[in-house]
């Protein structure tokens, strides 16, 4: 009931927004023969342009969306920041049409003023309309009085959601529970009584909405509450607080007609986002191998002749995808000499030699992994792998860290790219580290693995701090 009024909200004020941005520039054509700075042919047709905006506009409703539980409360620069937003799109979009039309009678000085009204317009709409809007729509006739059953504790935790959700038209009667709370004058709702009292309350508050807190393990007392609520037509509803006893979001999903919960959504377990990812691999990969690394091999070789004599690739075993082992390839950037392999690199390093620590600092170590890549023991883009000693270490720290093997290991990925490389020196950037990874397992999608793979070429090129 809630999801679809809120969900409705964001629609019927995303369509007012569109139409409103429309008008606008029809409205600001008409005005512009009054200004004298701006000179309009009357050969133009806005029509293609009015088309061109609403593309824009439909192409952030994803933007208003995500702010759809603040949606009523953005504030000045909440709402400046998402109308920023959307005059980036809708730019995009005009110019776009301009130039591919070739359209010469548009005058830009035009288009630019109605880009800044527009940004104005939207900026003050974001703020002030969307409260508006909702009151309109779930006014007085939409209230829904509603009583909560649980304990005070479970209460307190729903004190943020029922607090912002007042717009939508939920007005807290009080709630139910079988022992009085000792703090009940300080509760977001007064206290009824006990559960003996429900229909009662009902009744005389005309309540026509029933929250239960937590699940209850009694059936019978729970198919009383059904009961009561559908003699009255109240609508119920049970909120999950598993999450809150895992410590973990549950996600729910739905396979052969039964419901599960989940602690993370895998999106890779799919056949065709891995054939995508597969040929993403490939199409990157094969004309590394084919065209950058054999030149780059025989300059490393040169130099390691001079500086490090020894094999030029490194090969160690690493932690790949289900916790099996594999050999990643690197060319060397130590000295050829007998050292402790499980010690992490760390700046300043003796062991690097001098070209190495050049290889290193600019990723040109890890190019051998492309081989790795193309024998799909490794993806270009997904968690860094760790020695195996470093994989049980880290476990031990982060209890989320084995995640990470549900995909292929990486050259680059979301940590890497957020800041979070070279050597691991506390907890707290390890744990930032997993959670970026945990990220990519959960959220994968093939326009995230593009963004990693660019972000992580501009930094080949320009090495962050923490490369080394």
């Amino acid at each position: 009931m809630i999801a679809y009024r809120q969900r409705g909200l964001v629609n019927v004020y995303a369509l007012l927004a569109n139409l409103v941005a429309v008008l606008l520039l029809l409205f600001y054509g008409q005005l512009v023969p009054f200004v004298p700075v701006i000179q309009l042919s009357e050969n133009v047709n806005l029509l293609p342009y009015c088309l061109a905006v609403m593309v824009g506009m439909g192409a952030t409703l994803g933007q208003v969306r995500a702010r759809g539980y603040t949606l009523h409360i953005l504030g000045g620069f909440g709402g400046m920041a998402l109308a920023l937003r959307q005059v980036f799109f809708v730019a995009a979009c005009i110019f776009g049409l301009m130039f591919a039309t070739k359209d010469r009678e548009i005058s830009r000085l035009f288009l630019g003023g109605y880009l800044f009204l527009l940004f104005g317009t939207l900026s003050y709409l974001h703020a002030q309309v969307p409260a508006l809007l909702a009151q309109w729509l779930f006014g007085e006739s939409a209230r829904l009085p509603t009583i909560f059953i649980g304990s005070g504790a479970e209460l307190e935790n729903l004190d943020d959601w029922i607090s912002n959700r007042g717009h939508l038209g939920i007005h807290p009667v009080g709630f139910i529970a079988e022992t009085r709370p000792s703090r009940a004058e300080n509760a977001i709702a007064p206290y009824l009584g006990g559960l003996a009292k429900l229909r009662e309350m009902v009744l005389a508050h005309r309540v026509r909405q029933v929250v239960l807190l937590e699940w209850m393990s009694d059936t019978e007392r729970l198919e009383r509450i059904v009961e009561v609520c559908e003699s009255e037509g109240c609508r119920f509803l049970i909120h999950n607080n598993l999450e809150a006893r895992f410590a973990r979001p549950l996600i729910p999903v739905q396979e052969g007609g039964r419901h599960f919960l989940v602690l993370q959504e895998e999106p890779l377990e799919d056949p065709l986002n891995r054939l995508a990812k597969r040929l993403l691999d490939i199409a990157v990969s094969l004309p590394v191998v084919i065209l950058i690394l054999p030149p780059l091999f025989m300059g490393v070789w040169l130099v390691q002749r001079f500086q490090a004599p020894g094999p030029v690739f490194f090969a160690k075993l690493r932690g790949g995808q289900n916790r099996t082992e594999f050999n990643m390839l690197k060319f060397r950037s130590m000295y050829a000499r007998d050292h402790d392999i499980n010690q992490q690199a760390t700046a300043d390093d003796r062991r690097i030699y001098p070209f190495g620590g050049f290889l290193r600092k600019s990723s040109l170590d890890e190019f051998p992994q492309f081989i790795n890549v193309l024998r799909g023991e490794m993806s270009v883009v997904g968690p860094r792998p760790h020695l195996p000693q470093h994989d049980i270490d880290f476990s031990l720290i982060s209890k989320a860290y084995r995640v990470r093997s549900l995909v292929k290991p990486g050259i680059s990925g979301l940590a890497q790219v957020n800041g979070y490389r070279g050597e691991i020196t506390e907890p707290e950037k390890l744990h930032r580290r997993v959670y970026w990874d945990l990220f990519y397992v959960t959220h994968w999608s093939l326009s995230m693995d593009i963004q990693v793979i660019l972000r992580t070429a501009s930094q080949v090129v320009f090495p962050p701090k923490s490369a080394y």
